[in-house]
């Protein structure tokens, strides 16, 4: 699966965004999904993850409350609603798909998209 990830940009502290991540081919629908975000010069940390029906989600705790991932099936696309946006919140935001469930560690996705930037100013 090739997936693409779109809808970052520049906010104000406070702000929203919503990125989302296209996915190609047909078996979209029975990956689990996550997003995790890189800061210069950091590590790539787990944002969130959603199971293949959307049934299941899970988030960090930096993010828990003013982030919400959500999939459509249908349109092959998953997304993740940012509120409240923080300067700490800057970072490239990458999607990811896992074959075998629903994970929060980097080796457990399969797939990667290419990464949107999502640049909050103070």
């Amino acid at each position: 699966v090739q997936l693409q990830a779109s809808g970052g940009g520049l906010v104000q502290a406070g702000g929203s965004l919503r990125p989302s991540c296209a996915a190609s081919g047909r078996t979209f629908s029975r990956y689990g999904m996550g997003w995790f975000r890189q800061a210069p010069g950091k590590e790539r940390d787990f944002v969130a993850s959603i199971s293949w029906n959307g049934g299941s989600t899970y988030y960090a705790d930096s993010v828990k409350g003013r982030f919400t991932i959500s999939r459509d099936n249908a349109k092959s696309t998953v997304y993740l609603q940012m509120n409240s946006l923080k300067p700490e919140d800057t970072a490239v935001y990458y999607c990811a798909a896992d074959r075998t469930g629903v994970g929060y560690m980097r080796y457990e996705y399969d797939y990667w998209g290419q990464g949107t930037l999502v640049t909050v100013s103070s």
